[in-house]
């Protein structure tokens, strides 16, 4: 199996969810999408991340991205730890997550690291903008829960950055300044930014974030 990486099609598939059977391009539509896995049902660290996807979930929406996760775990079990994340987090589950049983889908977006764990899979985000291009991967370990502040942040930098040649600094949030990209002239700079812009150096310039 070949390795995924950034700008690639993700690859399609079918496969049955907590909310029936989907064909992942047909579910995503032309929408973005985050496609996460976890480890195994019942397990804590998922079942705080699942509630808190649900919590996040009209931000999603905002954004236009739609949300499905993946265990390896069965459909039943899938809709008993829904229950258990329900009353735990105080939410409603209201995205699909797949039953990955014979991990086809873990395998074919290398979810599954044998030196982590041959039989879990560890903890992968990928969001795939609405051309299905992977457009960002961030693999952590099982034993550390996701920031999905962070994957907003990522998701606005992804869409601004789609429409405008710009680029966002570190630790960048949706409203603040950005930089241009180094292969816009000042002149053609001060045509497609007209609010104006800041020369750093020659290679570092700042402009109020556009589209605001």
């Amino acid at each position: 199996m070949s390795t995924l990486r950034l700008g690639d099609k993700a690859p399609n598939f079918d496969a049955e969810t907590s909310e029936g059977k989907i064909n992942f391009y047909d579910y995503l539509g032309k929408s973005w999408g985050v496609l996460f896995s976890h480890p195994a049902d019942y397990t804590p660290v998922c079942t705080t991340e699942l509630g808190t996807a649900a919590k996040y979930m009209k931000e999603f929406e905002k954004r236009n991205v739609k949300v499905l996760a993946l265990s390896v775990d069965g459909l039943e079990s899938h809709k008993n730890w829904i229950k258990d994340i329900n009353e735990t987090q105080n939410t409603t589950v209201n995205f699909p997550i797949i039953a990955d049983e014979d991990r086809k889908v873990a395998e074919l977006y290398d979810m599954i690291h044998p030196n982590a764990d041959e039989n879990l899979t560890v903890r992968s985000v990928y969001i795939i903008d609405p051309e299905k291009i992977i457009k960002l991967m961030i693999t952590y370990p099982a034993s550390t829960g996701r920031n999905f502040d962070e994957l907003l942040r990522v998701i606005d930098s992804l869409q601004l950055t789609s429409g405008y040649k710009v680029a966002t600094p570190a630790n960048w949030k949706n409203g603040e300044d950005v930089v241009i990209s180094t292969s816009i002239s000042n002149e053609e700079a001060k045509t497609l930014f007209p609010k104006g812009f800041k020369e750093v150096k020659p290679y570092l310039r700042l402009t109020p974030q556009p589209g605001n």
